[in-house]
């Protein structure tokens, strides 16, 4: 197999992986077009539009060496073709999560038709814990765990004709994948300040509710809990990473955007170094909005931290409050009670920040648990409230238990809308419930005060299409096809 890459006229060769290695040859800084596909679920981009900030930490790393990059947003920009077609690269990277990985193959197949000499890495979340996926003849190379200081190795070794099979963190396909030596996480104060002028031409676009135009920063990376549904904190190896509060601090300056979504897993975890960002925020004269995760039992144990946090700008916090049960609570090894949400939820309101809450919904559910949960969140007094359906992820300890399960393997339906485990109700009936809790679930008051947040204009946008995204989650039963047969 020989790969030609064509620069200003001029004809560069790439070797066969010679002997089973992977080796290829170039001249001259190179050309990478950095892809964010669009997401399967059409309703979760209706809800949140973050930016692709791990594009735009991997193209700084790359502009930083001196090669030439472009990002293309294909959840705003669709026409990936001509965004190809026009910049002519030697390198695309795709990205995504489990259930964009039809969406990610499409992408790579789509460019390798159009030129067979492209070179394709793929990495991101689903890349890191799941790589076979993504064994295909189109796909060059796979990155595992952290992506920016990998690319820059990788596209390094292109550039100067280096064989790649000493880097670290690779799965190479073939007729079987082979992977290279396990990478570890730098330091994320190793890492550089993420290039937004990358995203320049979409910023606007950005949101997350109500709060538009939004930012996104990283300040830590991993988590201290060990929630059975989730695998963030396995894919640092159960550290958890951080960032030294000067380095967030110069970052946030540079920022224009007044609404700033911190992307950490779990932004609290380490309450000094909380205390210390927050006086660093207030004594820079900073001013902005911010919007952090954070847990129940975080918030119980140290009000004093949110109250700091309110008074330089804290305006929301996601929770995951995940269930109006202890038993269940207990189940997904959460950690906190009912008693203690509670507490939580009166903590934050009486410092007037936004409890944003999130409830799983369990395919188990019965009418009678969809009605529990209505009655919980109502008796709580919540102002705004989410709910996902309970997914195994791939890399999660609940995935390697309950796989024998899945009525549905099929990567797109793993959006935390469909269900993937067989339910207690007949899907039909499940999917009429989930909607009616949708509708049901906030009081009228509150939905009211949640849509004056929007302004008028998006409020009454809003409200027009409704009724089109309950319909698709009634008749979601309808997407399963024959997988449930």
């Amino acid at each position: 197999m020989w790969y030609t890459f064509r620069r200003a006229g001029h004809r560069f060769k790439k070797n066969e992986w010679e002997k089973n290695s992977c080796f290829i040859g170039i001249e001259d800084p190179m050309r990478i077009l950095l892809i964010q596909p669009r997401c399967s679920a059409e309703l979760s981009e209706e809800v949140f539009m973050h930016e692709p900030l791990a594009l735009e930490y991997l193209g700084t790393g790359l502009k930083l060496d001196g090669h030439e990059v472009a990002i293309i947003d294909a959840r705003i920009d669709h026409d990936i073709e001509g965004a190809f077609k026009r910049f002519d690269p030697q390198v695309a990277g795709i990205t995504g999560y489990t259930n964009q990985v039809p969406i990610i193959k499409g992408i790579a197949a789509q460019l390798k038709t159009i030129n067979p000499d492209v070179f394709i890495v793929v990495g991101g979340h689903h890349a890191t814990v799941m790589p076979h996926d993504f064994n295909e003849t189109y796909v060059d190379l796979v990155v595992i765990g952290e992506g920016c200081e990998a690319m820059r190795q990788i596209v390094g070794r292109l550039e100067h004709g280096r064989n790649l099979d000493d880097l670290k963190g690779l799965g190479i396909p073939g007729a079987e994948m082979r992977f290279t030596e396990k990478r570890i996480h730098p330091e994320l104060d190793s890492l550089p300040v993420p290039d937004r002028s990358l995203t320049e031409r979409y910023r606007n676009h950005y949101f997350n509710e109500w709060l538009k135009p939004l930012a996104s920063i990283r300040t830590s990376l991993g988590c201290t809990s060990r929630c059975s549904f989730c695998a963030l904190w396995a894919i640092t190896d159960g550290k958890y990473l951080r960032r030294s509060p000067d380095s967030v601090v110069e970052e946030l300056k540079s920022i224009k955007e007044q609404n700033v979504f911190f992307c950490d897993d779990e932004s609290m975890c380490d309450v000094r170094r909380m205390k210390v960002l927050a006086d660093k925020i207030r004594e820079s004269g900073l001013q902005k909005k911010f919007f952090l995760y954070a847990r129940v039992d975080t918030i119980i144990g140290y009000p004093d931290l949110f109250r700091q946090w309110r008074d330089i700008g804290l305006t929301q916090v996601f929770v995951g409050m995940e269930s109006f049960s202890d038993q269940r609570l207990q189940g997904l090894n959460k950690g906190i009670t009912t008693e203690e949400q509670a507490k939580a939820v009166k903590i934050l309101d009486e410092l007037g920040v936004l409890l944003y809450a999130n409830f799983i919904i369990d395919p188990a559910f019965s009418r009678e648990d969809f009605r529990e949960l209505v009655k919980y969140v109502r008796a709580l007094d919540l102002k705004y409230a989410s709910f996902s359906v309970l997914t195994p992820l791939p890399g999660t300890a609940m995935y390697r238990e309950r796989e024998s399960e899945l009525m549905t393997r099929r990567n797109e339906m793993f959006d935390f809308m469909h269900t993937v485990l067989p339910t207690a109700m007949p899907l039909k009936e499940f999917y009429a419930e989930l909607a009616c809790l949708y509708e049901n679930a906030l009081p009228a008051r509150h939905r009211l005060a949640i849509l004056r947040k929007y302004g008028w204009v998006r409020a009454a946008r809003l409200m027009l299409k409704l009724p089109y995204l309950m319909a698709k989650v009634k008749k979601a039963y309808m997407d399963y096809g024959g997988d449930t047969a």
